[in-house]
């Protein structure tokens, strides 16, 4: 069963963040809490969304995901951010049903687009998406603003020329 997560579900979507930041060997970068994580998905502006895949009344997998936008369709898209399943429950259907449901939403809501970004060494998850027919943009390179960076680009000032 896929449901979608409410504000109760915080802890559980932050247990699932931790697990898949474990996998990807990426634990040291976890910043979020939960006073965060409901800002961010139940806030007064929701920004993103959580479904669960559930068995026997547990959640087992989880997916995060949000509207972009392509200016040159003139649609919105959705984008995956994060899909995680347990362990003990991979191989089972989830990841698989999980797509599924998150394609029919993508189409539902009129999107032109269902994309996401795999880490290259993850040949398991690439496999995965690949028998699902996605195919990868081998032609665009993912680019970064973050931390000190971002910062000091906020803080420069507006200059055109004449």
């Amino acid at each position: 069963m896929i449901r979608h997560a409410v504000a109760a579900d915080v802890r559980l979507i932050l247990d699932f963040i931790r697990k898949l930041a474990e996998y990807e060997r990426l634990a040291q970068e976890v910043e979020v809490n939960e006073a965060g994580l409901r800002k961010l998905l139940f806030g007064e502006r929701a920004f993103a969304e959580v479904i669960f895949g559930e068995s026997e009344g547990r959640a087992v997998a989880f997916a995060l995901y949000y509207h972009n936008v392509s200016t040159f369709a003139g649609k919105p898209g959705l984008y995956l951010e994060d899909i995680f399943v347990n362990p003990e429950a991979r191989g089972r259907g989830f990841g698989t049903a999980m797509m599924i449901y998150l394609a029919k939403l993508a189409v539902e809501r009129g999107c032109g687009r269902f994309e996401w970004s795999v880490l290259d060494w993850n040949r398991n998850s690439i496999e995965f998406y690949k028998k699902l027919g996605a195919q990868p943009m081998d032609d665009w390179t993912v680019y970064r603003l973050a931390g000190a960076a971002l910062g000091r680009l906020a803080a420069e000032p507006h200059k055109v020329r004449p």
